[in-house]
């Protein structure tokens, strides 16, 4: 039951079935080529869509930017509107950009950013308040509450997460007791909440369906990554009903239909996944110890720990890398808060450079960091210290500092919070961790990759592809609707663009590490 409207899995399946026969009866008269996925790839910044041809390459693309609002210092927010009317404007142009027809559009893959939240009104389909970014901060002093009152240990065990801003939970407390009229909602279960993907898909179904699947649920803090429930025990900490929370799905799953107000023809939706989770798919880390980061606004750490999940001691993240077939497979996350935007800030607000490309010519106008040590802790530090308090700090500054020396500190900063991620992953999992691959924007930044091996000691691949995020969303919505047949034959449609051998591992480098680490330290001292 979603708002009323009782929807059959089992009768869209029929309907599916039925139109792929129809598909293969049709080879001799509909080319192959003509067949796409459409995956809707929803970010922090920007809306994408991206067709995928049968090889995995992308056929058309389109992007569109929307508008950041930051109410307060630490606060995040982005206006639910833009974010549906961005994503469905550039869904709509990239298939009038192919010259197709919504009926060469095999099915619909989406993913999305993750933890940023949303409640609406289930009968006028209005937002009651913007959406909350997983960057905002405003529930840090409820999260320390929580921590005070011995709740960290049931909420790890549960849910694989240490307690923090970064997830929905607190989020959603914060709008019920803020948002006069959404208290009042709830009781009367009208109320829904939802991850970007659940928005999305209400929206393009026009309310008739109201699910999100595991991976973003299991960034809630409410939902069970044993149970693959949400948590009773945890709805009641959180003042949270069941009546608000959506019906949680597989990531390769029919959920339903496009209806006819988006696009003229019925468009099944079949792949959800939060972006990390879908980028990893998209990287085809299938199997136990491989290891994914994505250099996007921030670092996204992600190493496949198999069937059963890693209970962290080094304060990382246990979190469901997917569920595919009646299937779990769980990983370890280390989540880097500040990355490219760190690069951004020294273009925006200090601009020392026109372009984020310009960065790695700046850092080589130097031969080394000058002692210049940078800590980019806008929004805190994330994994493996999780410290919400702690801000951005520069050490070693003297009057010979050039702009090239920030450059490169800045790179190495990036480069040095992945070494600390991986470090405590190797030790949590013992697991033998051979290479990484990689993708998002920094990731042409082959300085900042070389260093990044030189570091870790083994092979750093970057993918052909840099954004891996929608191809994944796009395998997963492929291999329901039978696009693709196996995990087996999109194995071979990943393929490493550049791969980065490490150097060896000397003094310099070790200090490098080191005092790196007493910076890290001494942001952390001076946030107390």
């Amino acid at each position: 039951m979603f708002n009323g409207y009782v929807y059959s899995r089992k009768q869209n399946w029929f309907r599916y079935v039925y139109s792929l026969v129809s598909n293969h009866l049709n080879l001799n008269i509909l080319n192959l080529n003509q067949q796409f996925i459409l995956a809707m790839d929803q970010g922090t910044t920007s809306s994408r869509a991206i067709l995928f041809d049968r090889s995995g390459a992308v056929a058309f693309s389109e992007q569109k930017a929307f508008r950041q609002y930051y109410p307060r210092p630490g606060w995040v927010e982005h206006d639910p509107s833009e974010i549906w009317k961005s994503q469905l404007a550039v869904a709509r142009k990239v298939i009038r950009k192919a010259g197709i027809s919504g009926s060469m559009v095999n099915t619909i893959g989406i993913t999305n950013q993750r933890e940023t939240t949303l409640l609406w009104d289930k009968t006028s389909g209005e937002p009651v308040y913007n959406a909350i970014v997983w960057q905002d901060r405003r529930t840090e002093n409820r999260c320390q509450d929580l921590v005070r009152s011995g709740h960290a240990n049931m909420i790890m065990e549960r849910t694989g997460l240490v307690i923090d801003p970064y997830f929905s939970a607190t989020k959603i407390q914060w709008i019920l007791e803020h948002e006069k009229n959404a208290r009042s909602l709830a009781k009367m279960g009208r109320l829904a909440f939802g991850t970007i993907d659940s928005w999305l898909i209400w929206n393009l179904t026009a309310g008739k369906i109201w699910v999100t699947d595991v991976t973003n649920a299991s960034r809630t803090m409410l939902f069970n990554i044993h149970t693959l429930e949400w948590d009773p025990e945890l709805m009641d900490l959180f003042q949270i009903h069941e009546s608000m929370l959506p019906e949680v799905v597989q990531c390769n799953e029919i959920v339903g239909e496009t209806d006819t107000s988006v696009f003229k023809e019925r468009i099944p939706i079949s792949g959800i996944a939060g972006d990390q989770q879908a980028s990893m798919f998209g990287q085809m880390c299938v199997n136990p110890g491989m290891l994914k980061n994505t250099y996007g606004t921030g670092c996204f750490l992600m190493l496949n720990t198999g069937s059963v999940p890693v209970v962290s001691k080094n304060k990382l993240l246990t979190t469901i890398a997917w569920k595919m077939d009646g299937h779990v497979q769980y990983a370890l996350e280390g989540s880097v808060f500040v990355a490219g935007a760190v690069i951004q800030w020294l273009r925006d607000e200090l601009g020392l450079i026109r372009s984020t490309p310009d960065i790695e010519m700046l850092a080589r106008t130097v031969e080394d960091n000058g002692g210049v040590r940078f800590v980019p802790a806008f929004t805190g530090l994330g994994a493996p210290w999780w410290d919400s308090r702690v801000r951005g700090m520069i050490t070693g500054l003297t009057r010979g500092t050039k702009k090239g020396h920030l450059a490169r500190a800045a790179l190495e900063a990036i480069g040095f919070q992945n070494y600390f991620v991986i470090q405590a992953m190797k030790e949590d999992a013992g697991i033998t961790v051979e290479g990484i691959r990689v993708d998002g924007g920094a990731a042409s930044n082959s300085m900042l990759m070389q260093f990044q091996a030189d570091l870790l000691g083994f092979q750093v691949e970057r993918s052909r592809m840099l954004e891996n995020t929608a191809l994944g969303a796009a395998f997963f919505a492929g291999l329901t609707t039978g696009f693709w047949e196996n995990v087996q034959e999109i194995k071979g449609i990943w393929s490493p663009d550049t791969v980065f051998e490490p150097g060896p591992m000397n003094d310099l480098l070790l200090q490098e590490i080191s005092a790196w680490e007493s910076a890290v330290k001494a942001a952390m001292v001076s946030a107390q």
